[in-house]
């Protein structure tokens, strides 16, 4: 059995004008292109009340670093009272939405992931002592490398999000 360790989890909310299309274009690309990780989508869903929604994403991002190590980030959007709006940029009118979203994220680090050392009782014994002993400061640098990743993550988004609001 794979032993998970979570290594960062954090949120940040922000509530103001924002496409959420146009956002989750951005968040899907910048997770491809600058932590290449699988992205699988595990949820969608979709509230609509009055001119209201409320939209609900989940992603689990996956990654093998070594045979022995992967890195899987969990994502979670929620969109509450998103609205469609109209605003004027540069002379001309543009629709996109205004409410609040929450993106929260969770960095694990998954060790023995293939399950190679739980065949039997010695070969867990070894790897106890192949992780304290022989590889301690790569998972150090491992648990930095994914705390980073996903604070990067969440400093890109909030960073983009300011920048839409003051368009």
């Amino acid at each position: 059995m794979a032993e998970k360790e979570t290594i960062f989890s954090s949120k940040m909310k922000y509530k103001g004008i924002f496409s959420f299309q146009n956002f989750y274009k951005f968040c899907y690309n910048w997770v491809i292109d600058e932590l290449d990780l699988d992205i699988n989508e595990d949820k969608y869903k979709e509230t609509i009340t009055g001119d209201s929604k409320e939209i609900e994403v989940k992603w689990t991002g996956k990654k093998d670093v070594t045979d022995f190590f992967q890195v899987k980030i969990e994502f979670a959007f929620i969109a509450r009272a998103l609205t469609q709006i109209e605003i004027m940029q540069d002379n001309t009118k543009v629709k996109t939405n205004k409410g609040i979203i929450e993106v929260k994220i969770k960095g694990i680090l998954v060790s023995d992931y293939k399950g190679k050392f739980e065949l039997s009782a010695f070969k867990k014994f070894l790897r106890g002592i192949y992780e304290k002993w022989v590889i301690s400061s790569r998972i150090d640098q491992l648990k930095t490398k994914l705390a980073n990743d996903c604070d990067d993550f969440l400093s890109q988004a909030k960073a983009y999000l300011d920048l839409e609001g003051k368009r």
